[in-house]
């Protein structure tokens, strides 16, 4: 949480805006190595580079680093869509693997709202190389509650 912000007071697209600011970046995505890099109502981007670090037995990126990478596209286009006083918690992430994927290939994951209530926000997203290439896809529901 930032000092000179209260963050309960803003929206959540406005919180989001933070991360890519830089005012405030979610410990997750440095330790993984991804980023936010476009906010908009219902829509957000993410860039990251696996590296061999996240790699499984097998010697391909470990499915779990593209699953929290889409969970975050999933979860941060609910968040974009949160009022003043709102918060969010994944109840449900759905994940298919769709290609083999290997450290230093670019990826971007985005994600999409398909539908937010006022006590569910059902979303979407992919995770494609910058070359269009898809790897993986996914869809969540998350729960909507006052902070």
């Amino acid at each position: 949480m930032t000092d000179a912000i209260d963050i309960a007071a803003l929206s959540g697209v406005e919180q989001l805006r933070l991360s890519i600011s830089g005012s405030f970046v979610a410990p997750i995505a440095r330790s993984v190595g991804f980023e936010l890099v476009e906010i908009e109502e219902g829509r957000v981007l993410f860039e990251g580079v696996p590296t061999a670090a996240f790699y499984n037995p097998l010697g391909t990126v470990h499915g779990g680093w593209m699953a929290t990478l889409l969970d975050s596209a999933c979860g941060c286009v609910v968040h974009s869509m949160l009022r003043p006083g709102q918060t969010y918690t994944t109840l449900e992430l759905k994940t298919v693997f769709h290609k083999a994927l290997t450290a230093g290939i670019p990826v971007r994951a985005e994600g999409r709202i398909v539908q937010m209530g006022r006590r569910a926000g059902f979303a979407e997203a992919d995770l494609k190389g910058v070359d269009g290439k898809l790897y993986a896809t996914a869809t969540s529901t998350c729960l909507v509650m006052a902070r």
